[in-house]
């Protein structure tokens, strides 16, 4: 069960690593949990995880993702990854500054039945405006 669980995530980050969101989503279930806390979201829906998958690979078309540690226990894996790219859209409320983006991950999954329910993302937000060069935080809209 473990190694399966292990299996499905690492195909979605696999995809998400060559920016192929569609072939990422299709490890998915429709019903998925997303919550992405520096963006603000806690929602539930493909749809929802899409638009996430989406912003991020047409802000850095050169996106480099890198998996440095996966932890499984049961259905469960964390994932500590490595963002990298040249910012060429605006993103989480910061405009495009042609930006280098270099910033630790950790994403929480749950797989049920051969899904992917669960993408629980996390990263330090003060950090990824610092490297894209946001100024003043409190003039940044993420909505």
């Amino acid at each position: 069960m473990a190694e399966r669980t292990t299996d499905i995530v690492a195909e979605f980050l696999k995809a998400l690593a060559e920016r192929d969101v569609p072939r990422a989503l299709a490890q998915v279930a429709d019903n998925v949990a997303v919550i992405v806390h520096g963006l603000e979201i806690n929602d539930v829906g493909s749809d929802t995880l899409r638009g996430v998958l989406s912003d991020l690979v047409e802000a850095f078309p050169d996106l480099r993702l890198t998996v440095k540690k996966v932890v499984t226990t049961g259905n469960s894996v964390t994932a500590e990854i490595k963002v990298e790219g040249n910012q060429a859209a605006a993103y989480a409320g910061a405009i495009n500054q042609e930006k280098h983006l270099d910033l630790d991950e950790a994403w929480h999954f749950r797989v049920t039945d051969g899904q992917i329910s669960l993408v629980d993302a996390y990263w330090c937000q003060q950090q990824l405006y610092r490297r894209l060069g946001v100024k003043r935080f409190d003039q940044v809209s993420i909505v």
